[in-house]
């Protein structure tokens, strides 16, 4: 890992921009009220920006707008409510199950509404106790709401000056982590590679791509200055995104046979060569991130063109000297893993010159897709929320969880002498996610963070008596706190924590002790109740949703493979249809690794068929990747007289994928009999393939190439292959399936 381009990364970064934005937006009103002594009274001001400010989650204008506005309206209304009827301890308990209900049952709207829920739940949870408001119920909700406005405005301001800022900061984000998905591929190339620990790494990258993807749809689509063109900036912006998809789709379609490449050519140095060039790509790939991210140009650090005709020179060499007619199908991979670096280097180095923003770089810009078909679409009916109010509805169990740990988590504090009891609460609601995994992996980091959050800040006290400096690291600590609130919790718990004491004790420092004391003793409480709650009351196990998973992998690999194989067999391709189908068939691919990452966080005895599923998310990867590889010769190549043994492939394949679907259904179908199928041989194939080894043979490399049998050979032994791959593929996910879901009579 080069930790200086990370550090470069973290500091160009939309995270850091909003950790500094909220932090400033907090701190600036809270010197000017401390300045005229009335902080302890204004204290739901810079509260109101923080929490409101936390609902302003990536994506287009209009949406981050409005989802503020909604956000200060729900707040002030719970915060009225709670804080007039806090002192009826019954009507809090109903307010508990009806706000705890509602705000967590909202997510099924999304990511932007659930963080709304999860601020008016946190509003609730402030206002319960008289620490904040005392009896002035009214004014503190007005100032609360006045915080979120501030926030609003500071909003408006950013947005109107850095208008392209944070589509920047996501788009070399993107980049950034493209570059790595390349680094992992290089791990291929060398020697004795890990296969399983380098699968298991490009899942992981992939669900990261997925994620970004969809955010970068939303802003850039939905953003109408984008999409009509109106700013040089705009049009090269998207020129950039449109190229990292087809990039992405470069780097997934240069799947290979690795096992038979090193036993064919371990011997030689090639592959260690291409690996190193492959890395050096990634590493461009990721400096383009970084001048993206920044603002910046960027500047290639390797010489591209003299380190690519090294690996070709050294390719032409090996292969005069030692391919043969027998070993000549070994030397057409190779080939083909050449021109694929060719393909990507032409596109760094294009890359390279759209971050200098030059108006030629997007002449001829045409945005060549219908742009409603890659917008993520999220409906706000009233029906969806109805139709979720089921146990079958893994939203609605969260809901009655949260709820449930929230009646204890109350229960708890009134028995209980707890000083900042609240905070039991907090804990509880900040913790607990609709997956279980989740909920574990942040349940831990929020003891961990809090208890070295609760150590530091006693050194830091204990140590520094200067309140310009314990001013300055409380900053920090906010800083740190908001920037990786979403990259990594435990960092988030530790500073937020810290931060937490800090202002404390500005605000109260003789019950400084007290303060440490409950924040230790209410997060371990609350810890507790979430990690029962959440193992014990309605859990959803992954294993209970991965086969809905499957099938969308299945139906999405099927839609994208026959739009690309239609191509060959003699009809028209339709580009935007192949681009929709293509991201439909990742992102259910990324679901599905995603789906199965979380079922290594559960307990072992919930881990069922874990074998079978993780041969299913590689041979599902493997599919989509050799699919995507297919249709790259799908859009470049015409052989439409080899249409007829294609047509008989094509039906094949087909009814295997189908077969598949069928046995995750539970139908018997002939799915037995299909196992046992081969694909048919192709005859043209096979009497080009002999031509061309007689030729090697009886007239050597140099005449033989000259042959006009060698570039068509070249190209339709890999489409045969790819074929030969994605059957074979096919038949492999229906033996796994039976495995994992016997068919019923």
């Amino acid at each position: 890992m080069n930790y200086l381009d990370e550090f470069k990364k973290f500091i160009s970064s939309h995270y850091l921009s909003t950790g500094v934005r909220l932090t400033l937006g907090a701190i600036i009103p809270s010197l000017i009220f401390q300045h005229y002594g009335i902080l302890g009274d204004m204290i739901a001001f810079p509260l109101g920006t923080l929490l409101i400010g936390s609902t302003d989650n990536p994506g287009p204008h209009h949406r981050r707008r409005n989802s503020l506005l909604i956000a200060i309206g729900i707040c002030f209304l719970v915060a009225c409510i709670t804080g007039f009827l806090r002192h009826i301890h019954f009507i809090i308990f109903a307010e508990i199950i009806i706000f705890g209900m509602l705000f967590s049952l909202i997510g099924v709207y999304g990511n932007r509404v659930n963080s709304i829920g999860l601020i008016a739940l946190l509003v609730f949870v402030f206002n319960i106790d008289d620490h904040l408001s005392g009896d002035l119920v009214l004014r503190t909700a007005v100032t609360f709401a006045a915080g979120g406005i501030w926030y609003f405005v500071l909003f408006m301001i950013l947005q109107r000056l850095l208008p392209y800022k944070l589509i920047q900061q996501l788009l070399g984000e993107n980049f950034t982590e493209l570059g790595k998905l390349l680094s992992i591929k290089a791990g291929y190339y060398f020697a004795k590679p890990d296969y399983d620990d380098l699968f298991n790494k490009m899942i992981h990258q992939q669900v990261i791509l997925r994620e970004n993807h969809e955010n970068l749809r939303e802003i850039l689509f939905k953003t109408r200055e984008i999409v009509t063109e109106s700013t040089n900036t705009s049009r090269i912006l998207m020129l950039m995104f449109l190229d990292s998809i087809d990039l992405f789709e470069r780097i997934l379609n240069s799947q290979q046979n690795y096992l038979n490449l090193h036993r064919a050519f371990d011997d030689t140095k090639i592959l260690r060569l291409f690996g190193i060039y492959i890395t050096w790509l990634s590493e461009e790939i990721q400096q383009i991130g970084l001048a993206v991210q920044s603002g910046f140009h960027s500047h290639s650090r390797h010489d591209l063109d003299e380190a690519f005709n090294k690996c070709q020179k050294a390719f032409e060499k090996m292969r005069e000297n030692k391919m043969t007619h027998e070993n000549m199908e070994d030397f057409i991979m190779l080939r083909q893993i050449l021109n694929s670096l060719q393909d990507v280097t032409e596109r760094v180095k294009k890359l390279h010159r759209a971050t200098t923003y030059d108006a030629d770089v997007s002449n001829g810009y045409n945005l060549a897709v219908e742009v409603d078909n890659f917008i993520p679409r999220q409906e706000y009916h009233p029906r969806i929320l109805l139709d979720n109010l089921s146990l079958k509805s893994s939203h609605f169990r969260h809901a009655v969880r949260v709820t449930i740990a929230l009646l204890i988590g109350y229960t708890a504090s009134l028995f209980f002498e707890l000083g900042h009891g609240y905070w039991i609460l907090l804990t509880i609601v900040t913790i607990m996610k609709p997956a279980f995994s989740i909920t574990k992996e942040r349940n831990l980091h929020r003891i961990e963070g809090t208890i070295i959050g609760v150590v530091s800040g006693f050194l830091v006290l204990y140590l520094i008596k200067d309140s310009t400096v314990l001013f300055i690291i409380m900053m920090i600590s906010m800083i740190l706190a908001y920037s990786f609130l979403k990259i990594n919790y435990f960092i988030a718990c530790t500073n937020i924590t810290l931060y937490v004491i800090l202002s404390f004790n500005f605000l109260n420092p003789q019950h400084i002790t007290d303060v440490l004391q409950d924040r230790m003793i209410d997060t371990i409480i609350g810890s507790i109740i979430a990690y029962f709650v959440s193992s014990y009351i309605l859990p959803v196990w992954e294993h209970t949703q991965i086969n809905q998973y499957i099938k969308e992998a299945l139906l999405a690999n099927r839609k994208y493979f026959d739009v690309v194989a239609a191509k060959f067999a003699g009809k028209n391709l339709d580009i935007n249809e192949l681009k929709v189908l293509r991201k439909d068939a990742i992102i259910a691919m990324a679901n599905l690794s995603d789906n199965f990452q979380k079922m290594l966080s559960e307990p072992k005895r919930r881990q069922m068929n874990m074998e079978e599923y993780h041969q299913f998310v590689a041979t599902s990867h493997m599919l989509t990747s050799y699919i995507a590889s297919l249709s790259t010769y799908a859009q470049t190549l015409e052989h439409s007289q080899f249409s007829i043994e294609f047509e008989m492939m094509i039906r094949q394949i087909d009814r295997q994928l189908q077969a598949a679907t069928d046995v995750i259904d539970g139908k018997i179908g002939n799915s037995v009999e299909i196992t046992r199928e081969s694909l048919p041989q192709n005859q043209q194939l096979l009497e080009l393939l002999t031509k061309r080894k007689r030729e090697i043979k009886e007239l050597g490399i140099e005449k033989a190439d000259q042959s006009p049998a060698r570039k068509m050979l070249s190209d339709l032994k890999t489409i045969n292959g790819l074929f030969e791959l994605i059957s074979t593929i096919t038949i492999d996910e229906i033996k796994i399936l039976q495995k994992i879901k016997p068919v019923s009579a």
